[in-house]
């Protein structure tokens, strides 16, 4: 695991510490903008995966505990990964947001309503070889999602500007 770790260039304490001070800079306007950003991944997610009901996407399968799991956490990770907009315009970590969410739509999605998987594995191959693994899907986008935030946490912290202490003691 270390190894994996060294080669990704992943330090978890550092990003962890890094996601602390970015929270902690958010304030009225970032948590403003991550409750907004939660919202609106509510919608993204909610409305084509037809959690939320709506006269364009509907399910034929009723939707399992884990899909409101999934979209839930899913819904939160994305809200704090645009909350960290507000702090920078740096934009890391992008491609993993949009694949993150991309993951949770397919995760929590109806299996016979999702017309790829129909077309490549037919119904019944949708229903008892995709159903069961939009579990590991719907991980496989909170463990992106999740990383997102990780970056960009890490992208604000360090694109704050660092005052030295010579410059403090010379009231520059």
């Amino acid at each position: 695991m270390n190894s994996l770790l060294r080669v990704l260039k992943v330090s978890p304490s550092a990003q962890l510490t890094a996601l602390h001070t970015a929270l902690s800079l958010f304030g009225i306007r970032g948590w403003s903008v991550a409750l907004l950003g939660a919202l609106f991944t509510v919608f993204m997610i909610g409305i084509p995966a037809a959690l939320i009901g709506n006269p364009i996407f509907g399910r034929q399968i009723a939707a399992r505990p884990q899909d409101y799991v999934i979209w839930g956490i899913s819904a939160a990770l994305g809200g704090l990964i645009i909350g960290t907009f507000a702090l920078t315009r740096a934009s890391a970590g992008q491609g993993r947001a949009a694949a993150g969410g991309m993951l949770s739509v397919v995760a929590i999605g109806c299996p016979v309503c999702n017309q790829v998987a129909v077309f490549l594995l037919g119904t019944s191959g949708a229903l008892n070889l995709f159903g069961p693994t939009q579990l590991y899907i719907g991980m496989v986008s909170l463990i992106l999602l999740f990383w997102t935030l990780l970056v960009r946490a890490q992208s604000v912290v360090l694109s704050c500007p660092v005052e030295t202490t010579a410059s403090n003691a010379h009231g520059r």
